[in-house]
């Protein structure tokens, strides 16, 4: 369940900070929620794959390690980025 390489580069493009950006950690929260959104979507129909559910249970931890220190790092980022992404929190 990868994300297509146009989405992929679709995706930085739309969330770097700067030219060339895509490892900080806004691009890095667009990309697991848009990985994490598709697994979700395989999951439904295939219930029993218990592999690709740890998996996603793995991203989703992920992305909430990298969303705490975004929100200690740079508040402002982090409300930005959960408005963006249409994150509860």
């Amino acid at each position: 369940m990868a994300i297509a390489g146009e989405r992929k580069t679709e995706i930085i493009k739309e969330f770097a900070t700067k030219e060339g950006d895509n490892g900080s950690p806004e691009v890095q929260v667009a990309l697991l929620t848009e990985h994490i959104k598709n697994l979700t979507e395989h999951l439904k129909v295939h219930r029993k794959d218990f592999t690709s559910r740890r998996g996603l249970l793995m991203m989703v931890g992920q992305r909430s390690k990298l969303l705490r220190y975004l929100r200690k790092r740079n508040p402002a980022a982090y409300q930005a980025l959960i408005q963006r992404l249409g994150l509860r929190r």
